[in-house]
Formats: C-alpha cells, structure tokens, sequence
C-alpha cells in the first residue's frame, strides 16, 4: 500500500486542529512515557503499523524498555508496570473497543483511584487522539517504514 492523500496539504486546517489538540496533550500531567505506551495500545488494537512504528521510536528515545514495549499487548499479565499504567491501559482498550466495551463504573471508579477528574479528562482525550490519528492513518494507506 503507498500514501493515497497527501493529507497534510490537502486539508491544511482540519490537520492543525488536529496538531492543536497533540499540544494539548502534552501539556497534561500524563507521564510521558505513559502517553506513549497508550498510544501503543491503542495503535495494536486498530492495527495502525505506522503509528505503532513511530511511537515505540518515540517511547524508547525517552527511555521505555524493551521489555515494556514488547509486553504491553499483555500488560494484565505483567508485573512491570505500576497499577495506575495498568489501569490507564485498560481504560485505553475500553475506549478504543467502546462499541464493544464501553467504560464501566468499576472501571471508572478504579481510574480514579489513581488519576484525578482532569487527569481522567486528559487520558480520554489522549486515547480518543490516538484513535483519531490511527483512523486517519489506515484510511490515507500510510506505512511503517525502516528507520534511517
């Protein structure tokens, strides 16, 4: 598959809008290694090889573990990432699969034991943002490449 669109130029103002909001997210309290890691999950679970691709890179310039990486598809079964990762991890499956999923009150209630209301916020407007760009990823026929 090869790029269809070249998105950036055809529709200048919606990707701004869209590089706004990756700011924002950047400004939260989330860790960001965290950050990445949801944005991993989120990427695994849509099947975006290009997002995935960029932010493993990403997440090991910051110092993410090869371990860690390799294992967040089976994080619940890990004991090496804390109870608050584990829980914004499942929160980012949940959201990711909400037609599916939807996010329950036990799950709300345990994401709050460890994150605060706008920190709640933050993590449902990261996981909606790596959703978004998945989406708009697999449709443009983006591609993982090998790093130079």
């Amino acid at each position: 598959m090869e790029q269809r669109v070249d998105y950036y130029n055809v529709a200048p103002e919606a990707l701004k809008i869209m590089m706004e909001m990756e700011k924002y997210t950047k400004t939260t309290g989330i860790d960001r290694k965290l950050r990445e890691l949801l944005k991993i999950r989120a990427s695994q679970i849509n099947g975006c090889a290009y997002c995935i691709n960029m932010h493993t890179a990403d997440a090991r310039k910051m110092g993410e573990t090869e371990q860690r990486l390799y294992c967040i598809s089976a994080w619940k079964e890990c004991e090496f990432y804390t109870e608050a990762e584990k829980v914004a991890l499942e929160l980012t499956e949940h959201v990711t699969l909400i037609p599916t999923k939807r996010v329950p009150d036990v799950l709300y209630n345990r994401v709050r034991r460890h994150y605060t209301e706008k920190e709640y916020v933050d993590l449902v407007i990261l996981i909606n943002q790596i959703n978004s760009w998945n989406m708009i990823s697999i449709s443009m026929g983006n591609i993982a490449t090998l790093a130079k």
